[in-house]
């Protein structure tokens, strides 16, 4: 398979992936108000009307993360192929992203496992409220620690490898750094769906979480699909 059949299937990948999230995210605000925390006897309801709509996500982020896999495994050939020293950058990017998706899919497993007790009287809402509870972190601070990660280790790279354009380093870092601002939302006691800062907040869950890596994707994306090499040179 030669450089730019690569490059160009992880663009695809990267674009398709962002077109995806982009068709997911007004699922978010079709569900309507979140039920208090405290008040777990509503959590069943609410998980019940919004069924359909949870698994359709749960399954649109399979879609997603599956192209995201795609778009790294292509971003980390571009990072080593004309330097191969730098095949540890590479490596170690590849290894945060496929950390950051496999929690992902866990978080995601949480959800749908919301809608399966849901479904199946009588609902329990404190195993519903847990579930809730155990994916905020995943979806939360943890995610965007490990998003951060790997985009300031692409951005390191792109200052070192001459397959990345040297503005897509600084395009990292503050994407990166958009996302690091939220990993300390985890300790804000009040936890508040509706509220913008705090561990289960519209802003680290909504804004945080997803338009950062979106920005940076389509911008890498674009980037692979115009790269031009040498016709005929086949990948290692």
């Amino acid at each position: 398979m030669t450089d730019q059949r690569i490059y160009r299937i992880a663009g695809f990948s990267g674009l398709a992936a962002i077109a995806l999230f982009f068709i997911e995210f007004p699922f978010y605000m079709l569900r309507g108000p979140f039920p208090q925390m405290n008040d777990a006897a509503l959590w069943p309801a609410y998980t019940l009307r919004n069924a359909t709509n949870m698994m359709s996500c749960v399954f649109l982020d399979l879609l997603i993360l599956g192209l995201l896999l795609i778009f790294a495994a292509g971003l980390r050939h571009l990072i080593r192929r004309p330097d191969p020293s730098l095949e540890w950058l590479g490596t170690l990017f590849y290894a945060v992203t496929l950390v950051y998706i496999t929690l992902t899919f866990i978080a995601d497993g949480l959800q749908g496992a919301t809608v399966v007790d849901a479904l199946t009287p009588p609902a329990d809402p404190e195993i519903i409220r847990g579930l809730w509870e155990a994916s905020f972190l995943l979806y939360g601070s943890i995610a965007l620690f490990l998003m951060g990660m790997f985009m300031a280790v692409a951005g390191w790279a792109a200052h070192l490898s001459p397959g990345l354009p040297r503005w897509s380093a600084w395009l990292s870092y503050i994407c990166a750094l958009s996302c690091f601002a939220f990993v300390p939302s985890m300790f804000v006691k009040h936890v508040n769906l509706m509220d913008f800062y705090n561990p289960a907040g519209w802003g680290v869950e909504a804004i945080a979480n997803g338009f950062p890596l979106a920005v940076w994707m389509i911008a890498l994306s674009i980037h692979m699909l115009c790269r031009r090499d040498q016709p005929g040179r086949s990948a290692a």
